[in-house]
C-alpha cells in the first residue's frame, strides 16, 4: 500500500513539473511571438548560447562531440556546442513562426528566405503513384521538410517521437498539424501503421539519427552505434524509392531544404534490400550533413553508448 502511495505521489508531482515547465515555456514563447521574427530568434539564440553550457545536457554534448571529433581543440568542441544551443533556441521559436518563417512559393521560388533544391522531385513524386519514403535527421529546422512537402501539394505521413512533456507536446502537435501532413505518433504499432500508408501507395517521412536499442549495429563518425532498422526494413518489404532530405539554416536568417535524388540501394544476392547495409548507408549520409554544419545537429542525444 504504502510502495503504490509513493508511486501516486511520485507520478502527480511529475505531472506537476511538467505543467510548470509548459506554462513557463509556452509563456516565453508567447511574449516571444510579439516580436518580429527575427528579433525573437536572434534573442532566443543569444539567451541559449549563454546559458546552455550550464544544463546538464550540454556535458553529454560535449562528450559526444569528443568522440566524434577527437582532432578538434576544447575551444573548437565548445564552439560547436554554442551553435548547437543557438541552433535548437531558434528551433524552439520557430514553432511559433512557422506560418510566418516557411515563405516558399513554387510560383515565386527566388523572393522568400526559404530555398528547396530538389524541386523536380517533389513534382515527380507526387505524379507517381507509388509508395516512397523519404528520410531525414535532427539537422537544422527538420520540421520545414513535410511543410515543404505539402507547399508542393505531395501526401506525407511523417513518424514522429513527441516531446516526454505531454503539455509542451500537445502544443507542438496541434502547431504541426495546421501546416504539415499526416503524422504518425512513435509507439506500439507505428510501424503496422507505416506500412499500412506504403502498401496503399503513400508516402512516408521519418528520422533516422536516433539510438535505437534494438537496433542494427552500424558504425557514426567511425564508432559503434545502434540504429532502427525500420526504414530499411520498409524500404525492403516494399522495394519502393527512398530519398534523402534535409533543411540547414543560411546566414541572414534563411533557410535551404535540399532534397536529394533516389538511393541506390544495397541489396543481397538475391536482389533483395540488405536491412544492415541500408541502415549504416543512412548512417553514412547523415553524418556527411552532420559534418558539413556540425553546429546544427543535436549532439546532446545518447547516439553512441
Amino acid at each position: 500500500m504504502a510502495t503504490r502511495l509513493s508511486r501516486k505521489l511520485g507520478l502527480r508531482l511529475k505531472n506537476a513539473e511538467h505543467w510548470l515547465t509548459a506554462q513557463v515555456s509556452l509563456a516565453a514563447l508567447s511574449v516571444l511571438r510579439l516580436l518580429p521574427p527575427d528579433t525573437a530568434l536572434r534573442f532566443a539564440e543569444k539567451t541559449a548560447r549563454t546559458f546552455g553550457p550550464y544544463v546538464s545536457r550540454h556535458k553529454l554534448a560535449v562528450d559526444n562531440l569528443r568522440r566524434a571529433y577527437p582532432e578538434k581543440s576544447q575551444d573548437e568542441i565548445e564552439a560547436v556546442a554554442l551553435d548547437m544551443w543557438g541552433n535548437m533556441a531558434r528551433l524552439a521559436v520557430e514553432y511559433v513562426f512557422l506560418d510566418k518563417l516557411f515563405d516558399y512559393d513554387p510560383e515565386r521560388p527566388d523572393e522568400g528566405r526559404v530555398e528547396v533544391t530538389g524541386v523536380e522531385t517533389f513534382l515527380r513524386i507526387r505524379e507517381d503513384n507509388r509508395p516512397h519514403i523519404f528520410f531525414t535527421a535532427h539537422i537544422g529546422n527538420f520540421e520545414f521538410l513535410p511543410v515543404a512537402a505539402a507547399t508542393f501539394g505531395l501526401d506525407l505521413h511523417v513518424l514522429f517521437r513527441a516531446p516526454n512533456n505531454p503539455y509542451i507536446a500537445r502544443y507542438i502537435n496541434e502547431t504541426r498539424r495546421s501546416v504539415m501532413g499526416g503524422l504518425v505518433p512513435s509507439r506500439a504499432g507505428a510501424a503496422l501503421q507505416l506500412a499500412r500508408i506504403l502498401e496503399d501507395g503513400g508516402n512516408v517521412g521519418a528520422l533516422v539519427d536516433q539510438k535505437f536499442r534494438r537496433g542494427v549495429r552500424t558504425t557514426f563518425f567511425g564508432r559503434k552505434c545502434l540504429t532502427s532498422p525500420l526504414v530499411p526494413k520498409l524500404a525492403r518489404q516494399y522495394d519502393c524509392d527512398v530519398y534523402p532530405a534535409h533543411c540547414i539554416r543560411l546566414p541572414g536568417g534563411r533557410y535551404r531544404i535540399e532534397v536529394g535524388e533516389k538511393l541506390e540501394l544495397p541489396r543481397d544476392a538475391s536482389g533483395t534490400v540488405d536491412v544492415d547495409r541500408m541502415a549504416q548507408q543512412l548512417n553514412d549520409i547523415t553524418e556527411e550533413w552532420v559534418r558539413k554544419n556540425p553546429g546544427q545537429w543535436m549532439w546532446f542525444h545518447r547516439r553512441w553508448g
